[in-house]
């Protein structure tokens, strides 16, 4: 029922017409080199990537490792090396930068994005990682291109379900959730940013290559607690394929804002739904709750020449 089609029973749900630029599927993805996989599944993520990104745009890329089909697109045996800690040019500390900044809810973990000048809470059994860390998936066309990722991202049971798809003996771990913030250059507004992150989430993480299933809702306005002014979109698939043990319907959300330098950024969640330990709707809205800013933007130092 996308595009261009009708959601019977007036429901908030809906279908637009046209494509949303962030959804590009193939209706047959092209195998990566290698073994046939046994039984692939259609996630394909890219995770531990170690990236400078500037003011929301990824300008480098070190020992990228693509996960695609359950195939390593670099053969490499283990996750990307962190990248070096971002930093300001001045090598003084930006009053955003991850260590100076105290999460707002007892008891919780801040995740600080120096790149984009961001902060938020998330409970004390997330895992979070570096800023510098790109986690996402892989585009349909392109399986060395991501279609959809963020930084400095925090994970819900981040082995949630483990699966060696074409039996070579590399596991592919998939979290029940995961979170972060992104930039959005070229955005005119946060209903647009909102919209086009949460069904980016919704396709990339658990329908693709199937865009009919996926569904979201009218753009809300919303403000954080810091008082934060943006909007948010909430997104989900239904009926999504269950073709492996981790596959399964899931829903995303966006909360599209601007930073202090004026730039569009959206803050996301996305992660399984209908499963046992799923994240429930309102301790997400109470992470989102947390989102604010967190000094101006810092570009990270390039890495040193080899």
């Amino acid at each position: 029922m996308w595009p261009g089609q009708q959601t019977p029973g007036g429901d908030q749900s809906r279908q637009k017409p046209g494509q949303n630029p962030y959804l590009q599927p193939t209706p047959t993805p092209t195998p990566l080199p290698g073994p046939a996989p046994r039984s692939a599944p259609r996630r394909k993520a890219v995770v531990a990537m170690s990236v400078t990104v500037a003011a929301g745009v990824a300008v480098a890329v070190t020992a990228a490792v693509l996960i695609r089909n359950g195939d390593r697109a670099d053969g490499a045996g283990g996750p990307a090396s962190p990248a070096p800690a971002p930093g300001s040019p001045s090598g003084s500390v930006s009053p955003g930068a991850p260590g100076t900044v105290k999460p707002t809810v007892k008891g919780w973990k801040v995740v600080v994005n120096p790149a984009h000048g961001t902060a938020f809470d998330v409970p004390p059994d997330w895992e979070v990682l570096e800023p510098q860390i790109f986690s996402g998936f892989a585009d349909d066309k392109d399986p060395d291109k991501p279609a959809i990722g963020h930084t400095a991202p925090a994970f819900f049971k981040k082995k949630w379900c483990s699966l060696d798809a074409n039996g070579d003996g590399y596991v592919n771990d998939i979290a029940l959730a995961s979170t972060g913030t992104k930039g959005a250059d070229g955005a005119k507004t946060t209903d647009e940013v909102a919209e086009k992150t949460a069904t980016a989430w919704a396709y990339s993480a658990f329908a693709s290559p199937d865009k009919e299933v996926v569904k979201w809702d009218e753009p809300v306005a919303y403000t954080t607690r810091a008082g934060v002014k943006g909007s948010y979109v909430k997104a989900r698939t239904e009926g999504a394929a269950k073709d492996h043990k981790c596959a399964g319907d899931g829903w995303a959300i966006a909360f599209g804002f601007k930073n202090s330098k004026g730039d569009f950024v959206a803050w996301d969640f996305y992660g399984l739904s209908g499963v046992q330990g799923a994240v429930r709707d309102d301790v997400v809205m109470r992470i989102l709750s947390t989102v604010r800013l967190s000094g101006d933007p810092v570009e990270p130092a390039s890495p040193p020449s080899p």
